[in-house]
């Protein structure tokens, strides 16, 4: 008896702690009673389910008539189309979650909820269907914008959070449709906050919760105890599937600034810093003459760039943006990506062990030289690819390269490159032993039609490849 009384009052601590922090100022002591202890999550969840809703995906793909063919080991006699390169359409219908972020019905959800959906549907709380469209689909975030049409009906919606006031230990609900089961509420605490080097993101900064989180849940909401949108709901870590109290939410700033940019335009512009940095490791501190492991040491500055006017060095180690901590390179970049172009940006950084403060213009890349986006054709090993003279520009949009000049390619789906599997990213930097330094010199050399042989050095994610065909 005395256990079970102990656990009752432990669970109504918690709950009290859900009021507001006005409230929880005049109310600092323990419930004494079955009626103090009478403490409900419903009423926040009757305000804020509404503006969750469920997201039901149609997208046609293409399959080997014979799963035999699909099989690598026929498919190089076979081809990838299997035998005779037949192929078959199929349907494939997903589920996921969304949030109303505007009462005119714009939802925010993730990009792999909606990704290729030639069909997407909104069901709102109350049974409502709606056929949505794609506003803008962003996949280093991944988070995107639909759109229905309400013909007029307000829709209720969730204003965002300031998502860097989270404090580890804050209650939080998670809404969402797992499973497809319905609309489904769980409750929870922050868990982490700026968890980074999750999933394949180019800005990989996510909030941590144990609320529980399953598949359809994806572009959920996370509020917190006053109703705000804090998260996008995104993925857990799971080892079956399921829950296991380990699940990660988009920050709410991350979100603001995709809903801004769908509102002006639908393409996203983020500042650029001409700086380039790597993570501080422990038997990197002493020599920095640090306390501790952590900031974005910048390894190098791009001299025409904003980093370099504002007198940052190789070598500086960046520990906060605007006061805002930065732990390591993907902390950097998520900071630098909610900043407005043309606003003042303050890095502090540590110079020798120095501390330093200096100012920073937030510009968008330039697009110098010009992209030159050339697909290149004809009887040449890069036939088929996309390819694009490197800048400031094509590096943010590529989620970032390992060099600042010469040709990337952007894709490379058909033709003799996609055999040779080309990928986008990859760094063109020779070709039968002169150095490509932009697309016109590539397209030249590749323009010599008595040419049997070819040698082509590509870099790939650091890494060398030298590939060699006859034609």
């Amino acid at each position: 008896m005395k256990k079970t009384k102990t656990k009752i009052m432990m669970m109504a601590l918690m709950l009290a702690l859900a009021l507001p922090a006005s409230a929880r100022a005049q109310q600092t002591q323990v419930p004494q009673s079955a009626q103090q202890m009478h403490l409900s999550f419903a009423p926040l969840v009757k305000r804020t389910a509404p503006a969750v809703v469920n997201i039901y995906t149609k997208r046609v793909v293409r399959q080997a008539v014979s799963p035999l063919f699909s099989d690598p080991f026929f498919s190089q006699f076979f081809g990838m189309g299997g035998f005779g390169g037949q192929m078959r359409p199929r349907v494939e219908n997903s589920l996921g979650s969304g949030v109303i972020v505007s009462p005119d019905g714009q939802i925010a959800t993730n990009t792999h909820v909606v990704k290729g959906a030639s069909e997407i549907t909104v069901v709102t709380s109350d049974g409502r269907e709606y056929p949505a469209r794609k506003v803008l689909v962003d996949e280093k975030t991944d988070l995107a914008v639909l759109r229905i049409d309400t013909k007029g009906r307000q829709l209720p919606f969730l204003k965002l959070a300031d998502s860097d006031a989270l404090q580890v230990g804050d209650l939080v609900l998670a809404i969402g449709n797992p499973f497809g089961l319905g609309q489904t509420v769980t409750s929870g605490i922050v868990s982490g906050l700026a968890r980074t080097s999750i999933g394949n993101n180019a800005y990989s900064y996510f909030i941590q919760t144990d609320a529980a989180i399953n598949p359809g849940n994806s572009g959920g909401a996370l509020i917190d105890m006053e109703g705000r949108l804090v998260g996008i709901n995104s993925m857990i870590f799971s080892k079956d599937g399921g829950s296991l109290g380990i699940g990660f939410a988009i920050p709410a700033n991350m979100v603001q600034t995709v809903i801004a940019a769908s509102r002006h335009g639908g393409r996203i512009v983020r500042p650029w810093t001409g700086l380039t940095g790597q993570a501080v490791t422990p038997d990197m501190v002493d020599s920095l003459k640090l306390g501790v492991a952590r900031g974005a040491l910048i390894n190098r500055v791009n001299p025409h760039g904003p980093g370099a006017k504002a007198g940052v060095h190789p070598g500086d180690v960046v520990l906060a943006i605007n006061g805002k901590p930065v732990q390591d390179p993907e902390a950097l970049k998520f900071r630098l990506a909610t900043v407005p172009l043309g606003a003042d940006v303050r890095l502090d950084i540590s110079r020798n062990g120095q501390p330093m403060t200096v100012m920073m213009k937030a510009e968008a890349p330039p697009e110098t030289p010009a992209r030159d986006e050339t697909t290149l054709k004809g009887r040449n090993p890069l036939s088929g690819a996309v390819v694009e003279n490197i800048n400031p520009a094509v590096t943010a949009d590529m989620g970032g390269l390992s060099q600042e000049a010469g040709v990337v390619v952007e894709k490379a789906e058909q033709g003799i490159a996609a055999q040779l599997g080309l990928s986008p990213g990859d760094i063109v930097v020779s070709v039968n032993g002169k150095k490509i330094d932009s697309v016109a010199t590539l397209r030249d050399i590749l323009s010599d039609r008595r040419t049997r042989r070819w040698q082509v050095q590509v870099l790939r994610g650091g890494q060398v490849m030298n590939l060699m065909i006859t034609l």
